[in-house]
């Protein structure tokens, strides 16, 4: 995900107002997803089913943001690999720390125990709380892996879309800025080949992309190729982009997102199907990209769309890696109680409504605050 208040080095360029607000509007999409997530017995009957495809949008933009951003710095040697990794980490990090913090506390709260019932002993906890501050992935059967259900960072499950976030990072600020268009082409379309490899050939067992959040099996091939496709689409757009003025961008953009995520699982409504490995692949390696090219090209018109716009992109990354502590307490909840989503709505409702406050104050009292500071602080040390 992008930085919402850009480095002095690209202080003077115009932010994509339209881009932040799509963000948000996936973001959002993604707890109602993790909702449904409670109620569903199988990847097939999984209500607002595609809700896993939001990571791969967040790539998108983040290839998008990132080479406009810093493409022409990285290029003419004003910035530096080290700089801006560590732009990335004050970026990134504060609220991966947060979140670790409110996920070992859900845990604790919630009896510190495995989903199967098995006490976890304090230091496992404190172990996987530490790998989690320090985004070091968990292996499956590990002492850490205190769920037991395979998470990379089981204390905050979305911790996984961060890990490969920062390994974009990497490999855009070591090799990717570097490459011409031909050359970066080239990689995505290699990268989309791996990508449909990784739906046709079932490696998520239920013919969708909904993989990378385990080390288990294929889980680091899933994950990487979704990360390598779609952050080079991204920063190919960004390369070949020329804004056209498209009218209602945000909102025709907004309409494409909720219904390619809510879309029922595709082909079967008892077992797995390729159909669904098709139409994940025609979202992810066509639509998501085409969805950026459109919201570049808009602009908001009005006090009240911009303003929108502006909140949902401030509140994007707080809500997504804030809002799975809640969540494992929901499912807690739900699941002991042998709850229907018919008996609980009215209490997804609240818990709604507390996860955009949750991550508003994240933001605004936390987040903001860290980056700030640690931005000046790195300002005073290279003039030092």
């Amino acid at each position: 995900m992008s930085n919402n208040t850009q480095p002095d080095i690209t202080a003077q360029r115009p932010r994509y107002e339209l881009l932040d607000g799509l963000r948000g509007v996936a973001a959002v999409l993604v707890i109602w997803y993790h909702f449904f997530e409670g109620f569903a017995t199988s990847a097939v009957d999984q209500m607002i089913n595609h809700g896993y495809l939001a990571v791969d949008f967040f790539f998108v933009l983040s290839g998008f943001v990132l080479g406009y951003a810093y493409d022409a710095p990285m290029r003419s040697h004003r910035l530096s690999t080290g700089s801006f990794i560590v732009r990335r980490i004050i970026r990134l990090q504060p609220l991966v720390v947060l979140s670790v913090l409110l996920g070992a506390a859900a845990y604790l709260l919630q009896g510190s125990v495995r989903w199967d019932g098995t006490p976890v002993p304090l230091h496992q906890v404190l172990t996987a709380l530490l790998l989690g501050l320090f985004m070091i992935p968990v292996l499956p059967g590990a002492g850490a892996e205190v769920r037991g259900n395979g998470e990379m960072f089981p204390l905050n499950g979305p911790g996984w879309s961060l890990f490969f976030e920062y390994i974009g990072s990497i490999i855009y600020a070591t090799v990717l800025y570097r490459l011409g268009r031909r050359a970066l082409a080239c990689i995505t379309v290699a990268a989309a080949l791996c990508l449909a490899y990784t739906a046709f050939g079932n490696m998520s067992g239920a013919y969708h992309l909904g993989v990378g959040w385990s080390m288990a099996d294929y889980g680091f091939w899933g994950g990487f190729s979704r990360l390598v496709f779609s952050f080079s689409a991204g920063l190919l757009i960004q390369r070949y982009f020329k804004p056209r003025h498209i009218k209602g961008a945000f909102w025709l953009c907004s309409a494409l997102l909720c219904a390619i995520l809510a879309c029922p699982y595709v082909g079967s409504s008892t077992e797995p199907s390729v159909l669904n490995a098709v139409y994940d692949i025609v979202c992810t390696i066509f639509i998501f990209p085409a969805i950026v090219w459109l919201g570049a090209c808009g602009t908001t018109t009005d006090r009240t769309s911009t303003r929108l716009c502006n909140f949902l992109g401030s509140i994007s990354y707080p809500v997504y890696i804030v809002h799975y502590p809640v969540m494992y307490l929901f499912y807690a909840w739900v699941w002991t109680g042998n709850r229907n989503f018919a008996e609980v709505w009215p209490v997804c409702a609240g818990l709604f409504v507390l996860i955009i406050f949750m991550a508003w104050c994240a933001m605004r009292f936390y987040d903001t605050p860290v980056r700030r500071y640690l931005t000046e602080r790195l300002k005073k040390e290279r003039t030092t």
